[in-house]
This record gives structure tokens, sequence and C-alpha cells, in this order.
């Protein structure tokens, strides 16, 4: 995934806000990249932009080696579907389908076929082969969030988007679901770009990018806990 001088405005040119401002950022294949920084700084904006969730003011957005700045609503649907994965903070799983069916729905979506084998095995990835036919309700919160990863894994995307995948579990969860990814970027190399508020999940990333105002002020590579908080610390004072 690659930002080239991309710049999103909201509102007018004489009066608007602009949310990102001039950014450049490239994450390559095969890394975790985590996007921090203080409420308002830019993180949410920089992920959707960079997924094609949302049209940029200016710059260009090259995602999987496709230039998608200007891409048609169909073509960034597609994509979606099969070169891009998702996994939010509140899981957003089907509650009256399976783990088997949720983690099947987008590919089914897309009109590709998917076998039952198929899915059972990349649940048995996250650990949950014997948690198919639970629905979400049944499953703890961890257990959630792991099905939400096996459906954004399932149509192995080239990159992988999460916006604060770990906010709503107990410690114990998101450790066993950051372990999950660092996995996905270690053995199938997976590109992760997440935004989190919280130092020791950002720690689990190669590299920290930090936004202040729509700017990139700041990054550390093989960050610790330590060092991304003492960083974080300075940006909110």
């Amino acid at each position: 995934m690659e930002l080239q001088r991309v710049s999103r405005r909201y509102g007018s040119s004489s009066n608007g806000v602009a949310a990102l401002d001039d950014v450049n950022l490239t994450c390559p294949a095969g890394t975790w990249t985590a996007i921090m920084g203080p409420s308002g700084s830019g993180k949410s904006t920089l992920l959707h932009c960079a997924a094609g969730l949302e049209k940029v003011t200016s710059g260009r957005v090259l995602l999987a080696g496709r230039d998608i700045t200007a891409a048609p609503d169909n073509v960034l649907t597609e994509m979606r579907r099969r070169v891009i994965g998702f996994v939010f903070q509140n899981f957003n799983l089907i509650g009256s389908l399976t783990a088997e069916q949720n983690v099947a729905f987008p590919l089914k979506l897309a009109g590709v076929r998917v076998s039952k084998g198929q899915v059972r095995e990349v649940l048995a990835g996250v650990g949950l082969g014997d948690r198919a036919r639970h629905k979400p309700r049944e499953l703890s919160g961890g257990q959630q969030q792991r099905v939400a990863i096996a459906r954004a894994m399932i149509s192995r995307p080239a990159v992988l988007f999460a916006d604060e995948p770990t906010g709503a579990l107990d410690s114990s969860s998101a450790k066993v679901v950051l372990e999950l990814l660092r996995a996905m970027v270690r053995q199938a190399g997976q590109s992760i770009v997440m935004v989190t508020h919280d130092p020791a999940v950002a720690a689990s990333a190669d590299t920290v990018v930090f936004l202040a105002d729509g700017h990139i002020v700041d990054r550390i590579d093989s960050p610790t806990t330590h060092l991304v908080a003492d960083r974080l610390a300075r940006l909110e004072s």
C-alpha cells in the first residue's frame, strides 16, 4: 500500500478542514504498520483513503500495484472482495449466521464458490475449528474477533486493514489476536495496516507511524511499548 502526497479535505477550499495534508507513506508487502496519533489527527481518514473507502482530494493511492485513486465504485467493490481484508473493533458479524457462514459470506457475495473444507481450514487456523457451527452470541469477544479475522483472510487479500482490532477485547484475548496477526505477516507474507491507540498493541507491529493534524510527524521502526508510549505522550502534551 502506498500513499503519494495524499490530501483529504472536508468542506470548501476556503474554510475547509484538512484531515490529511500531503501524506507520503509506503507499507511494503509482508510488513505490519501501525498508525497512531491524538484524537482528530487523521488516523481513520488515512485508513479509509488507503482502502478506497474514501476518495482523496489530491495525490495518489496505490494498492497491490494498482492505482485506485480514481477507480470507479464497481472496481473498488471488487477489490474489497478479493484484494483487501477488513477487521474492525466491533467485529461486524451477522448474528443469525454461524461462524462458518460468516466466514464464507463475503465470497458468496462475490459469486465465488468456497467449500466447507476451506472455511473449516481457515477457522482452524485461528483456533476455532471446533466452533464452526456456533453463532456470534455463543462466542466470547476474542472468539468473535478471530472469526472476523478468518472472514477477512478467506480470500487471501493482499492487504489487511485493521481499525482498533483489539479495542473491545480483554488483555488475554487481545494477545491471542495479535499473535494471529503476527503469524499472518511472518508465515503468509501478509501486509497489515492497523490503527490503534494502545502503545502495547502498536509495539507488535514492524513500524509505527505517528500522525498529528493530518501530517506524518514521526515513525519508529522495531518499536517497543515504552518508546511508543513516550512518543505518543509528547504528541498529546
